[in-house]
C-alpha cells in the first residue's frame, strides 16, 4: 500500500508526483494491467515465449550493434571475381 504524506505548504502537484513515482516504483500499475483481463493458460504460455523472442531479438540486434565491422584498409582495392 502506498501511502504520501502531504507536507505544510507542499503544492498538490508535488505530492501527487511523489505518489506517482512510489506507485510506479512498487509495480502496482504493472500488476493491475496484467491482472485487468483473463488469460487462458495456453494464452499465457504463447505470450510469455513471444515476449521472450522479442528479447533475443533485441539483445541480438544490440550484439550485432556493438560489434566492430572490419573496414578493408585504405588505398586497396576489392579483390577481383573470376568470371
Amino acid at each position: 500500500m502506498v501511502l504520501v504524506t502531504v507536507r505544510d505548504n507542499e503544492p498538490f502537484e508535488k505530492a501527487l508526483r511523489r505518489f506517482r513515482r512510489k506507485v510506479e516504483r512498487e509495480g502496482i500499475r504493472k500488476d493491475i494491467k496484467k491482472n485487468s483481463f483473463y488469460l487462458k493458460p495456453g494464452e499465457k504460455r504463447r505470450l510469455k515465449q513471444r515476449l521472450a523472442e522479442k528479447r533475443r531479438r533485441k539483445a541480438a540486434r544490440r550484439a550485432m550493434r556493438k560489434m566492430p565491422t572490419k573496414a578493408p584498409p585504405s588505398g586497396s582495392t576489392p579483390p577481383a571475381t573470376a568470371t
